[in-house]
């Protein structure tokens, strides 16, 4: 079993941070790339942003330049810095990690899921 834990959301005022964490803790081999996705009221979930096992991030264009996605290996855990925030970022953050476990099985698992609300 792995399970990942959330934490870091809550309310913000426009123009504001905030920094969501999501740590993997179980049965882990190793952990593949990590992502952070977002749904907001009445629409599908989009993804936010990726971060390779290597390092290498990829954002999605509503973010770029304002969200910084990151990892600690030593920690299993995934960081999500959110700056210069927005009303339209308000929404569910769910992270998506492939682990591999100790038994040698691949594994994509969603986080508990994070509110994050930016109003004034």
């Amino acid at each position: 079993q792995v399970q990942l834990v959330e934490s870091g959301g809550g309310l913000v005022q426009p123009g504001g941070s905030l920094r969501l964490s999501c740590a993997a803790s179980g049965n882990i081999f190793s952990i593949g790339s990590m992502a952070w996705h977002r749904q907001a009221p009445g629409k599908q979930r989009e993804l936010v942003a990726t971060i390779s096992n290597g390092g290498s991030t990829n954002y999605a264009n509503s973010v770029q330049g304002r969200f910084t996605i990151s990892r600690d290996n030593t920690k299993n855990t995934v960081y999500l810095q959110m700056n210069s925030l927005r009303p339209e970022d308000t929404a569910v953050y769910y992270c998506y990690v492939f682990v591999t476990t100790t038994a040698r099985r691949l594994n994509a698992i969603w986080g508990q899921g994070t509110q994050v609300t930016v109003s004034s």
